[in-house]
């Protein structure tokens, strides 16, 4: 599948440092910051540094090392919310698309936490 990357987004504004952000982590390949409207007390977006538009895309193009350091830069941030798994834990989402409802065409993950969350989906 092609993917048409739009560098105009707010998030490559972000890595380019024409918005700023409250930076949470970063790497190498990988920014974590926290979201200007968070949906829990606790809301991180992980972004990774190349122009993905969504998971399969990053998944699909990235570099073994983007890929690996986005997730390790992941783990710290839900480390936060849940250290050693023993707090009380986390939710990651992921949207792609028009149906999963993604606003911003780079690809991300949230984090959220630090309430109970409820269920992800209603049930039909």
């Amino acid at each position: 599948m092609a993917y048409s990357y739009d560098d105009q987004n707010i998030f490559a504004k972000i890595l380019r440092g024409e918005i700023p952000n409250k930076t949470v982590a970063e790497s190498e390949h990988t920014l974590a910051f926290a979201d200007l409207y968070p949906q829990a007390p606790l809301h991180v977006l992980v972004i990774p540094k190349g122009p993905y538009v969504c998971f399969d895309h990053f998944a699909a193009e990235a570099s073994d090392a983007e890929i690996a350091d986005f997730h390790r830069v992941a783990a710290k941030v839900c480390a936060e919310v849940s250290p050693g798994g023993d707090g009380n834990g986390y939710r990651t989402i992921s949207n792609a698309g028009a149906d999963g409802v993604q606003e911003v065409p780079h690809y991300h993950m949230h984090i959220l936490g630090g309430r109970p969350l409820g269920r992800m989906l209603a049930k039909d």
